[in-house]
């Protein structure tokens, strides 16, 4: 293809990385391409609250092509991406289609590690999308339901027996999530059962929960867990699970419910790039400027996927914050260099702390450097974070509406069922 006009700025994914470049790239008039296999954009880290009734999906979703029409450059395909060609400069999807690029941008995003356990996914269900989130909740209500009516003590007792897997920021959310539904949310809405002697379970094969956070703010994590009643296990692994419940340290938990949140691994994005070897996590090593080395500088891998040093020498962490940063940077990095004002320069994380709730008034945040901060206000200003970082106005203020309106009655508005049509219902 001599001489013919070089191709847009492709992206593959419209979590925060690929989105964040293509707002950049649309504000700079670059033609770019979005691709991505949903049409909407995902607030993965507040799926937790959907998977336990707290928020409905369309609270933590936006349409993508909603969020880019403001830019006329950027163009949204809604596709599954089959394979990459490399050679002549085209993104091939299932459907056939391909899609020629100038400049490749991969920004695909991670899925659930199960660590070579693939088959428990069946019965331990990973919140990172959206049926996978909306499914564990069907599961939740579901148990309660169908506990509501059995009469038999160890069936009734595994229903109402919940274990979360992970003692990460996604399992302990999850963990304090699930206890404020099921026992001060939903404590007056059954006969048969006292949804308050529920048994929630949280197995973490480490010495601590939140190991990435100083050990003064997991103490208190774990003592705010604790409060919640909460049967937090350090030091043991899962050796099975299957649909009866799950096996640690030889211990059989009978638990009809389990929640998968003890990790994540990049999308398989590595196999579509010739010579390329997947470094840890299955992510895809870059350059300081954030291009897959061996491309000529025509392919680079940003957010999740994108396996870079930080200051500190450590790979840069699977965080939200981390790829939206990456995808602003890259989309005014490769405008500036597209338009002849020179290459695309290092990037440099700005790390605005990490955090992670407990429940009700109780959160941690760790800004580095020895500053942190614990209890209601850094709950406070979690919330204040995750608004923020919301897309959208409309979606910070009805999220925001919610969570007043929850806080003041202790009441989740989103405790509906759902299921695939040829799923069963609960019990059957």
């Amino acid at each position: 293809m001599a001489g013919s006009k070089p191709g847009p700025v492709v992206i593959i994914g419209g979590g925060f990385a690929g989105l964040a470049c293509a707002k950049a790239l649309g504000a700079a008039g670059v033609e770019t391409v979005l691709i991505d296999r949903h049409n909407y954009h995902l607030f993965v880290p507040l799926l937790y609250q959907v998977a336990t009734a707290a928020l409905s999906p369309a609270d933590i979703a936006q349409p993508i092509r909603r969020l880019l029409r403001r830019y006329p450059s950027v163009r949204v395909e809604l596709g599954a991406v089959e394979t990459l060609d490399t050679v002549a400069h085209e993104v091939v999807l299932a459907d056939g289609r391909r899609v020629r690029y100038g400049r490749l941008v991969l920004a695909t995003g991670s899925v659930c590690n199960y660590f070579g356990h693939a088959e428990w996914a069946a019965h331990a269900p990973c919140p990172r999308d959206l049926p996978d989130a909306t499914a564990i909740r069907a599961r939740v209500l579901g148990a309660l339901e169908e506990a509501e009516t059995v009469t038999e003590p160890q069936r009734r007792s595994a229903l109402m027996t919940f274990v979360v897997v992970g003692g990460g920021p996604t399992g302990v959310e999850m963990a304090g999530a699930l206890a404020e539904l099921v026992r001060h949310s939903l404590r007056r809405d059954f006969r048969a059962i006292d949804t308050r002697l529920s048994r929630i379970i949280l197995i973490e094969a480490g010495e601590r929960l939140l190991s990435t956070f100083p050990e003064p703010l997991t103490r208190y994590a774990g003592e705010r867990l604790a409060r919640l009643g909460i049967d937090v296990r350090l030091k043991t692994a899962v050796e099975r699970i299957d649909a009866e419940g799950v096996v640690v340290a030889g211990e059989r938990l009978p638990a009809r419910t389990v929640i998968w949140g003890a990790g994540t691994r990049a999308a398989e994005a590595a196999v579509w790039l010739p010579g390329v070897a997947a470094g840890r996590g299955g992510r895809i090593p870059v350059e300081a400027d954030l291009a897959v080395p061996g491309f000529g500088r025509s392919i680079f891998a940003i957010g999740d996927i994108a396996l870079l040093e930080g200051r500190d020498g450590l790979p840069l962490p699977a965080l939200a914050q981390v790829a939206k940063q990456q995808g602003e940077f890259l989309g005014r990095a490769l405008a500036h260099e597209l338009s002849g004002q020179g290459a695309v320069p290092a990037f440099a994380f700005r790390n605005r702390g990490n955090t992670a709730i407990i429940g009700r008034n109780a959160a941690i945040f760790d800004f580095g450097r020895g500053r942190r901060m614990k209890g209601r206000l850094a709950w406070l200003l979690w919330a204040f974070v995750h608004i923020y970082l919301l897309a959208g106005f409309e979606r910070r203020l009805l999220v925001a509406t919610q969570w007043l309106a929850r806080y003041l009655t202790g009441q989740r508005g989103a405790r509906l069922i759902t299921r695939e049509r040829d799923e069963p219902p609960p019990g059957g």
